[in-house]
């Protein structure tokens, strides 16, 4: 399975980066399968980095084989969604970019994927277009965003990425964060929701 991730998704989260040009076209990044971590399993801070920070995002599923889908029917290879985290290794990237050089370990490291539990989507459209959620770090609310925000919304990702490449059942779209991204530390506990409904819940160790 492919872990495919959009940057500079949310004008909010462009704005507080200092990322003053809005893109054109979807900004696309990949993990690798073992980024994902599921389960509620513990996010360990790894050793190579001075500043893990969090980026909190809606995750699509995919669930039909797919290659050039128009985007009038890209919503028919998506079934559910929950509240992903997309750890960044932010003194890795910024090191990456001062020099010129791609910056994947900052983004691709293990377990730099967590995951929540999955909800079924309608089958109808309009599936995602209005789909609210949040990130609470030891009962404080620190991110939050409505699918409505995103600059190239689901359906747009879809018939985009699967220009280059065919999406594949069990592969995942990390679709972007909104403001408010921060760093996490040692005892934190990270909870991530749909709406109201609690998807995501681990501690950072």
């Amino acid at each position: 399975m492919k872990i495919i991730a959009v940057g500079w998704n949310y004008g909010g989260h462009n704005a507080e980066m200092n990322q003053k040009e809005t893109p054109q076209n979807p900004i696309i990044f990949f993990k690798p399968e073992t980024a994902l971590l599921k389960d509620g399993k513990p996010f360990f801070l790894p050793q190579f980095s001075d500043r893990i920070e969090y980026e909190t995002e809606l995750v699509f599923h995919i669930s039909r084989l797919g290659k050039n889908i128009a985007g009038k029917f890209a919503h028919r290879y998506y079934d559910s969604v929950t509240v992903g985290i997309d750890f960044t290794a932010r003194d890795k990237q910024a090191e990456a970019r001062a020099n010129g050089n791609p910056w994947d370990i900052a983004k691709g490291f293990d377990n730099s994927a967590p995951i929540g539990k999955f909800i079924p989507l309608p089958e109808q459209t309009p599936k995602a277009d209005n789909i609210n959620f949040s990130l609470f770090i030891n009962g404080v609310k620190v991110q939050q965003g409505n699918s409505q925000d995103m600059i190239f919304h689901i359906d747009e990702l879809i018939a985009y990425i699967s220009q280059f490449y065919t999406l594949k059942i069990g592969d995942l779209i990390f679709t972007g964060t909104p403001a408010g991204v921060g760093p996490v530390k040692i005892g934190d506990h990270l909870e991530g929701y749909l709406e109201e409904t609690k998807v995501l819940d681990f501690f950072v160790k």
